[in-house]
């Protein structure tokens, strides 16, 4: 199975204002020519499923249309969420913590799942599970706000030991967003 990760992140780091908003993303994707997506469709393309969390699921469903369609979609939430009818069919709520969540998806026949949420991602890395992270770096810097990797709200030591990443792709565009493929490592090269 492979676990991978597709989010934008501001300049300096964050994915969301601290209210969540993400008024900053929607302004600069109004710099994207029409047709450029900088690779989300092929990348959801190459996944069978999606695990997301709460607070990502409540924000994706204030978008015009719902992007995942028809893939089966896992909202991680120790609370309850409301599932619209029309989602019925294809989003699940779980409260799987990620290794259980693992094998549950290996059971359905999963191969290649699609991590997103800050906290998500964050807590798959934690243990160890996300192989790959994508990043699309927008030209802006928001100055505070949710940050793209996060210690655990409650955490009183650090969320996860060091980890050492391996770039393995990266591309730019004309109207300044980077994007940056990484694929985790234990320790680099150097240090084996």
């Amino acid at each position: 199975m492979k676990f991978s990760a597709f989010i934008a992140s501001s300049l300096d780091g964050f994915i969301a204002r601290s209210n969540g908003e993400i008024d900053w993303l929607e302004q600069a994707n109004n710099l994207v020519p029409a047709g450029e997506d900088c690779g989300f469709a092929n990348f959801l393309n190459s996944v069978d499923c999606v695990v997301m969390g709460r607070k990502s699921f409540e924000k994706v469903l204030t978008f015009k249309d719902w992007p995942y369609y028809p893939k089966q979609v896992f909202v991680m939430s120790k609370k309850g969420i409301q599932i619209p009818e029309r989602l019925s069919k294809t989003v699940t709520a779980t409260a799987l913590q990620p290794p259980h969540l693992e094998k549950h998806l290996s059971g359905l026949g999963f191969k290649n799942i699609y991590v997103d949420g800050g906290q998500i991602i964050s807590l798959f890395l934690r243990f160890g599970i996300l192989d790959e992270i994508t990043i699309t770096r927008i030209p802006v810097l928001i100055h505070s706000g949710i940050p793209l990797f996060n210690k655990s709200p409650d955490a009183t030591e650090p969320f996860f030991d060091d980890l050492w990443f391996e770039l393995a792709e990266n591309r730019s565009w004309p109207f300044g967003f980077i994007q940056e493929v990484w694929r985790i490592k234990s320790k680099p090269d150097s240090l084996t």
